[in-house]
């Protein structure tokens, strides 16, 4: 691929999508015996207000990749949640999921999301290197995911996010 997919916010029924939450849901239930407790989120769940689902598509329309932010009710909106990334086998080491997870996080900080969290799991090494290479840091199980023995739980701080691009000194927070 030699032009940057294109990366817009779409419904979770779009062409494409369906195929990308099967390979997925897929690639984890081969990563985790029957029991294991992985938590996958389907169209239903992500076809709701307050979800965000990024689809990267090829020039010729392809979804090659998608990811979902979810908006919590809690701390004031003040937190979201990543959920769904998944990239297609063949698009693989195109670095699509940085983009995916750029465009998120970017969105996120601009609409006042101060933390975002996350859950993978414990056999997704891949997606945990992803996530620590793009400042996610563990923490301890959240919501649905508490009691999950398989969940590895993320977050990452949104506040300063962005600041590189003022090209000034003023301060990244309160206090600093």
């Amino acid at each position: 691929m030699t032009t940057p997919p294109s990366i817009s916010v779409e419904s979770p029924r779009a062409a494409g999508i369906a195929r990308l939450l099967e390979h997925g849901s897929a690639f984890s239930r081969a990563l985790y015996p029957a029991g294991a407790g992985c938590v996958q989120l389907d169209a239903d769940e992500l076809d709701r207000p307050g979800v965000s689902v990024y689809v990267a598509r090829s020039e010729d329309g392809t979804a090659l990749g998608m990811v979902a932010l979810i908006e919590q009710g809690d701390l004031d909106g003040a937190r979201a949640e990543i959920a769904r990334m998944y990239v297609d086998e063949a698009a693989r080491g195109l670095g699509i999921a940085g983009m995916l997870l750029h465009r998120a996080e970017t969105d996120a900080a601009a609409r006042g999301v101060r933390e975002l969290v996350l859950q993978t799991g414990s056999q997704h090494l891949a997606a945990q290197a992803l996530y620590a290479k793009h400042g996610y840091r563990r923490v301890p199980a959240f919501g649905r995911y508490a009691g999950v023995p398989a969940s590895v739980c993320m977050a990452k701080s949104l506040v300063g996010f962005g600041a590189e691009l003022l090209g000034d000194d003023r301060p990244l927070a309160v206090g600093e």
